[in-house]
């Protein structure tokens, strides 16, 4: 039993040396301030740059399908009831895929 007591209280003290205690009265500098400034900047800057990839949306409302076609909102309609294009609908919205237009848009011309 004396030994299993033991191996709990090294992996307390291993745990406590992975992470740092902060206390209440410990005191931040301006040059901690500005280290975690920028390296959540970084951060930041590489998740928008996974996101957007090469600058193209993934997902487009229909204002911004139609644009992209050529067609009007009836046409738009009767490619989602023919299932031509297809769609995702989150409770009022409808959203498509960029690629599915961008095939859509290739096998029009």
């Amino acid at each position: 039993m004396d030994g299993i007591w033991r191996l709990n209280q090294t992996t307390m003290k291993d745990q406590e040396r992975e992470t740092p205690r902060i206390n209440r009265d410990q005191i931040v500098t301006i040059g901690d301030l500005e280290l975690f400034k920028k390296s959540l900047v970084d951060e930041l800057k590489i998740l928008v740059q996974s996101v957007a990839g090469n600058g193209e949306k993934k997902w487009l409302r229909s204002s911004e399908v139609r644009k992209m076609l050529g067609i009007s909102t009836g046409t738009l309609q009767n490619f989602r009831i023919n299932r031509l294009l297809p769609f995702v609908r989150i409770n009022k919205l409808i959203y498509y895929k960029y690629e599915d237009v961008e095939k859509m848009l290739s096998q029009k011309k």
